[in-house]
């Protein structure tokens, strides 16, 4: 029995030849970057601020550590002891969060994938959540859940008990 796909001239997708690009059993953990990755991320990490002291921790070893928190949903502390410590993963997500460089690495990534596979570098995700909350009311309920709460009057009064 053939399927549809190959009848139409796609190619399948675990082919011998892709098996062997996503092949990561030479690797620590699973969630460990490669060489060809860490060739395309590297030049997206910014470099250690001047002045003070010089970066000590590995910036490869840094993003294998929130890759391993990421792909296994482990908790800060749960990190295993041969990666770096959970303060300083925890320290550099929240930096590189703050200063736009999880951004950035996201986008490049994103614009590359799209690219590699002919595509634009756009997207849309719909939901079952997100039509739900079409019909119910769109946007005057998103206004609505956006907007911050009002002060009780009665709490910004002020009274006085003394004559």
């Amino acid at each position: 029995m053939q399927l549809k796909w190959f009848d139409e001239g796609m190619e399948a997708m675990w082919t011998k030849a892709n098996r062997g690009k996503y092949n990561r059993d030479g690797l620590r953990y699973s969630s460990d970057i490669t060489d060809v990755e860490w060739a395309l991320v590297e030049p997206l990490i910014p470099p250690a601020k001047r002045g003070g002291r010089r970066r000590e921790v590995d910036a490869r070893e840094v993003i294998n550590g929130l890759l391993y928190v990421l792909s296994t949903g482990c908790r800060w502390r749960a990190v295993p002891k041969d990666l770096p410590p959970k303060s300083t993963l925890f320290s550099y997500f929240d930096l590189w969060n703050r200063d736009g460089t999880l951004g950035r690495i996201h986008r490049e990534l994103y614009v590359k994938c799209r690219g590699a596979m002919a595509r634009e570098a756009t997207a849309a995700i719909i939901d079952s959540q997100s039509v739900k909350g079409a019909e119910k009311g769109g946007v005057a309920s998103t206004h609505a859940g956006m907007m911050r709460g009002r002060r009780s009057k009665a709490r910004s009064a002020i009274s006085s008990s003394i004559r």
